[in-house]
């Protein structure tokens, strides 16, 4: 995928990552950036494809919506071990995921695995929270994948549960898997974008892809990230030659990779 802004003057403005000390409106200068909106159309092995802002992506011809690595109930787990978090993550990505369900209304849902942090997560999420997941499920199908944190199928969260799914070019799975096929969609790496401009510097979540397989951007509000430099991105798709499109307040930006800072 190329970027399809100008090249070398190019300035957008980015507000700051809010996990970033120094968060704040941080003009890019020098980077191939694609103009910002909320939506931006991507093309996965031949399938056209939307990465929404909010860290989703949407398949309009099936009417399908994808999000990867909820992490309900990270705050709680958290807890359990000692590390106290306020317990609001579960309600904070369910009250996202409803926003992103009501802009696409969409006709299936599948969560990338990961969806809880841990096997007991299910079991302490709380009955107003599992009420409104149920409720966004109403009506359309919902497939959990499995993930590493959530091998086993969720009880008493509604859906159907599946190792991996292929619809048509396309394969959902959780964790991206070196020399698969083109059309793997995948989660797990939890991408984070990282970029500089004018002595400051702003991370944010993204979508990473070829224009071939795609690892996406983790959902969940308590989900950390690994820098799209780490080798992990390197085993996925052979070299740096692929794109990041970066999660903006009420955008998305496009940008190569090789361009993005190490941590």
């Amino acid at each position: 995928m190329t970027a399809s802004g100008s090249t070398a003057n190019s300035r957008v403005s980015v507000s700051g990552n809010p996990d970033e000390d120094d968060a704040g409106s941080v003009e890019f200068t020098g980077f191939p950036l694609s103009r910002g909106r909320t939506d931006h159309a991507l093309v996965i092995a031949d399938v056209a494809l939307v990465a929404d802002c909010l860290g989703a992506l949407y398949w309009p011809d099936e009417g399908l919506l994808v999000v990867a690595d909820l992490h309900f109930e990270k705050g709680s787990s958290y807890a359990a071990r000692g590390v106290l978090l306020p317990p609001y993550d579960t309600a904070v990505t369910l009250a996202r995921l409803a926003l992103i369900i009501t802009r696409y209304a969409p006709r299936a849902v599948i969560a990338l695995g990961d969806s809880f942090h841990d096997g007991d997560g299910p079991g302490r999420v709380l009955n107003g929270d599992r009420t409104t997941l149920l409720q966004l499920q109403r009506g359309r199908d919902w497939i959990w994948i499995a993930g590493n944190h959530d091998p086993e199928p969720a009880a008493g969260m509604g859906g159907t549960s599946a190792a991996a799914l292929a619809i048509g070019p396309l394969l959902f799975r959780h964790e991206p898997q070196a020399n698969a096929a083109a059309g793997e969609i995948a989660g797990h790496l939890h991408p984070v974008a990282r970029v500089s401009g004018r002595g400051r510097t702003v991370s944010r979540r993204c979508f990473a892809s070829d224009g071939k397989r795609m690892v996406m951007p983790a959902f969940g509000a308590y989900a950390g990230g690994l820098n799209v430099r780490h080798g992990a991105f390197a085993d996925v798709f052979g070299t740096l030659s692929f794109t990041v499109h970066m999660l903006g307040e009420g955008r998305l930006y496009t940008i190569a990779a090789k361009r993005c800072l190490e941590d």
